[in-house]
């Protein structure tokens, strides 16, 4: 009897994981329409090694912390290299495409608790606001724990507004209070 109730629990496991593995799979095929990644120049690759360790959480739709973006490797939480740059963010990871957001396409950057796949005390995740083609999408990070105190302005923040004087938005970005508009970002994002 102890047997036939450990080979039942064992197919039950199975079956739940192949339920998720389909489950996966189909929001990747649902999200076929989600544009390419921007390709990262050259030049900004070649700095990765001087880049800031944090970790890749999760990539959503703007506006939905939850609703997680799987097309294109997005999906796939990952150690990696920050690397902020006048051209765009460099998330270089491991195991998993890079992901390059243009200067030009940051809409916003605030630090968050929680995004789908991380939860952490004190807003201690920082996430970017950014247009993939038509969508808007939103990158958490999760910088080391040691960082999370940094000025009260980002090198990331101030050339996202740089790029959004020069270029008309293709997105009305979110409204933001004022006290998420000043939240000091992480050392993480500060440029070598």
């Amino acid at each position: 009897m102890q047997n036939l109730a450990v080979v039942v629990l064992v197919l039950v496991v199975v079956l739940l994981w192949r339920m998720m593995f389909l489950g996966w799979r189909a929001r990747v095929r649902r999200q076929e329409n989600v544009p390419d990644l921007p390709v990262a120049p050259k030049s900004l690759r070649d700095k990765t090694s001087a880049g800031i360790e944090a970790t890749y959480v999760s990539t959503t739709a703007a506006g939905d912390w939850l609703d997680r973006v799987a097309a294109h490797g997005l999906g796939v939480r990952s150690a990696a290299l920050v690397v902020v740059d006048p051209v765009g963010v460099l998330v270089a990871r491991t195991g998993a495409p890079d992901v390059f957001v243009p200067a030009a396409d940051v809409r916003d950057v605030r630090r968050e608790t929680f995004r789908a796949g991380k939860a952490r005390t004190g807003a201690g995740l920082v996430v970017v606001e950014w247009q993939l083609g038509t969508a808007s999408v939103a990158t958490a990070l999760s910088p080391p724990a040691a960082s999370t105190q940094g000025s009260p302005t980002t090198p990331v923040r101030a050339r996202s507004t740089r790029a959004r004087r020069r270029r008309p938005s293709r997105c009305r970005p979110r409204q933001t209070s004022s006290a998420s508009r000043t939240a000091s970002a992480p050392a993480a994002m500060a440029t070598p």
